[in-house]
């Protein structure tokens, strides 16, 4: 439509304007987008929450999950562009003069543009932790404490703000989404999470409540990709695109496509399902060691650097249907480890240690 091109057309000046004014800042803002990567979400962001406090660590999960799921049908049902290939493609300037726009290594995502991802996941995992954070802080009575809490709010809901400004100007920045994008992805994102601000059944969700959860996620998408696609409506529209316009094929990542994102996604609440009704997280972080600092710090230590491994570990991409199936069980991986094996572990060579002290 004419509006949606005429939103398009300046965001690309607004695009613009950054690629030349902003250059100075270029690593910053790569380095900005690194951090709104919802993969972060389960190596750094939730192994440091799930040991400090189980509650959140597990809210984490669900709302990263479900936020990039919506993110997913959002995508498929909004059919956004992206910059660097729009510019491209549109009849709207003159003599085929399209602008051009910088491309950078991270800028190739192939999936559909709107809403940004990226944005979404920051502001859902981020509004989790200041709210969380904010929680121990609300109950203070005496005055003096009141205060205190006031300034922790300002504080933290500033700094929200600065961490969601900054993603959402580096995803701009490299070319990858439109500035009304990222607006979107933000409050989408916040929107979620406030929806499991009041949903605790989370908490006690059982191993069957997990799978049926996994089971209807992937039903449903599935069934919807494959609904539109009888229709003649190919939701991966948004791939060959990607492909044709990216200036360096070797920038193309399978773990960008939307499908990819799912699987990912479904793996690590399997995995977290799977980690909250073991033995092994039932005996570790529910026993005497688990009030302890010393067990939450060494657990905090070894799951990070634990799950820096897992960066090494490069899955095929000759064969897509086996680098989804290979992607799920890395991720199912992932919140396994830092629920359930690294705690155990942990567990056990302190009661060892505490037998021989004895």
């Amino acid at each position: 439509s004419i509006k949606m091109d005429l939103l398009h057309s300046n965001g690309v000046l607004i695009i613009q304007h950054l690629q030349r004014d902003y250059r100075a800042y270029q690593d910053f803002l790569n380095f900005m987008s690194h951090v709104g990567d919802p993969r972060n979400i389960f190596s750094i962001y939730f192994p440091l929450w799930f040991q400090l406090n189980q509650v959140v660590g597990t809210k984490m999960i669900w709302v990263a999950v479900i936020g990039d799921w919506f993110n997913l049908i959002f995508k498929w049902i909004l059919f956004g562009h992206r910059p660097y290939w729009w510019v491209q493609e549109t009849m709207i300037y003159p003599n085929q003069s399209s602008p051009c726009l910088e491309q950078f290594p991270i800028t190739c995502e192939t999936g559909p543009g709107s809403p940004s991802g990226h944005a979404m996941g920051s502001s859902c995992v981020w509004y989790v932790m200041v709210t969380a954070a904010l929680s121990y802080t609300v109950r203070w009575k005496d005055k003096s404490a009141v205060t205190l809490h006031r300034l922790t709010w300002s504080f933290l809901w500033s700094i929200f703000w600065i961490i969601q400004i900054s993603v959402c100007i580096s995803r701009v920045f490299i070319a990858t989404h439109f500035p009304h994008q990222v607006v979107l992805g933000v409050f989408a994102g916040i929107l979620v999470a406030e929806a499991f601000e009041h949903t605790p059944a989370i908490q006690t969700a059982s191993l069957r409540m997990y799978i049926k959860t996994n089971l209807f996620l992937f039903i449903f998408a599935l069934g919807f990709y494959l609904s539109l696609k009888l229709l003649d409506i190919d939701l991966l529209w948004s791939v060959p695109k990607a492909k044709k316009w990216c200036a360096n094929p070797d920038w193309i990542n399978i773990d960008t496509t939307p499908f990819a994102g799912l699987v990912r996604n479904l793996g690590a609440l399997f995995g977290l399902g799977l980690g909250i009704n073991s033995e092994m997280f039932i005996t570790s972080c529910k026993g005497k060691n688990s009030s302890k600092i010393s067990f939450r710090v060494l657990c905090i230590a070894a799951s990070l650097a634990t799950l820096q491994l897992y960066n090494f570990v490069k899955i095929p991409t000759h064969t897509e249907y086996l680098f989804y199936i290979l992607s799920f069980f890395k991720s199912a991986a992932m919140p396994l480890t830092v629920v359930a094996l690294v705690p155990y572990c942990v567990h056990s060579l302190m009661r060892t240690t505490e037998k021989k002290l004895n």
